[in-house]
């Protein structure tokens, strides 16, 4: 099994307390790797990372131009979002444009990961619903795509089980993939992700070729292509709808715009689409670490590839790949930075 490099490192003081393995692979449009560190062969589940990829048929199919979906509608359609008002709002106008409602989602129901919202929603002692669900953007996207597919019949009974692998909505989901990253699924280890879709073993070579391919267009039929750039245009003029309030993604596009689409994943995955590059980065750290690792070297790959044109491009990227520790004081007592490697070209793992 191959040991992977050292991509972040916990400081405590003056000594590292801690470090996070992990590997990862930039790939551009054509699928030549650009630079590689450990096992990038090696399949893993993308999770949320690749919800650019599952919303190409929501706009390929005509769904999007049919019910009138807007920026900030397609970008939801992306995103892993905190479950705040403006993202439940937005979600529950998708289905309505759709002449439904939240009951038809099949994504689950969880407390929303806004702490304020949360509390809010505590204290008025109200329940989350499902659109408060993360993912519940993205399904919104799927019952749009269904009420398509359906052509005619009853869209409530169509929609049953959409989120099964054999379902026709989610075969559409999966062409989409395949389509992008030239993995058959069929033959990939397939699991349930968190918000009950099927999840798809990929090599993060692969992930990264997908990627490089929705930045450019390149290896997409032209329906597929033109989505990709829709979504790209949509998730650049409303990067909040990604994230939320403090979430590294909504801070990095905010920032960046067009020039970087980033979407984290969870146990540790995050993909990157640079237009301007013509290149993909898919990422995974092997513990599994989403909120601390894989964010600061992601933070320091975007460092290297795209070059800041301004203070404020430049002092985000540094503070999001060396981030300062702080106790329950607010002293100051480590750091989570990205190791000197990752900062350097070409690094790869040994056997």
């Amino acid at each position: 099994m191959t040991t992977h490099p050292v991509l972040v490192e916990a400081w405590r003081g003056d000594i590292v307390e801690s470090f996070h393995r992990g590997a990862y692979a930039v790939v551009d449009a054509a699928g030549m790797v650009v630079e590689q560190a450990g096992d990038i062969e090696r399949p893993v589940y993308p999770r949320s990372a690749i919800k650019v990829l599952q919303a190409l048929p929501l706009v390929e199919s005509g769904a999007a131009e049919r019910f009138g979906l807007g920026d900030a509608e397609l970008a939801l359609a992306c995103a892993s979002h905190e479950g705040e008002a403006e993202h439940t709002r937005t979600a529950a106008a998708v289905l309505a444009k759709a002449g439904l409602d939240a009951n038809v989602l099949e994504c689950g129901t969880h407390w929303p990961y806004s702490e304020a919202t949360k509390r809010a929603l505590a204290a008025a002692g109200e329940s989350p619903s499902a659109l408060h669900n993360n993912c519940s953007g993205k399904h919104a996207g799927f019952v749009c795509l269904g009420c398509v597919l359906a052509a005619g019949h009853d869209p409530r009974g169509f929609l049953s089980g959409y989120v099964t692998p054999e379902h026709t909505v989610m075969r559409e989901v999966g062409a989409a993939i395949e389509a992008a990253t030239g993995a058959r699924l069929a033959d990939a280890p397939r699991a349930t992700d968190g918000c009950s879709i099927p999840t798809y073993g990929i090599a993060l070579r692969r992930l990264a070729h997908a990627f490089a391919r929705v930045a450019t267009g390149q290896g997409l039929t032209p329906g597929r292509a033109a989505a990709a750039r829709r979504l790209r245009v949509a998730v650049a003029a409303a990067p909040f709808m990604v994230g939320g309030t403090g979430r590294v993604d909504s801070l990095v596009m905010e920032r960046f715009g067009e020039r970087v689409f980033c979407k984290v994943g969870a146990e540790g995955m995050y993909c990157v689409a640079l237009p301007e590059q013509g290149l993909g980065i898919a990422l995974k750290m092997d513990d599994g670490n989403t909120a601390r690792a894989c964010e600061v070297a992601t933070a320091a790959l975007l460092e290297r590839f795209v070059a800041a044109r301004d203070d404020a491009q430049a002092a985000l990227l540094a503070r999001l790949s060396n981030v300062t520790l702080r106790n329950w004081r607010g002293i100051e007592v480590g750091r989570l930075a990205a190791h000197a490697s990752l900062r350097q070209a070409g690094i790869h793992a040994a056997a």
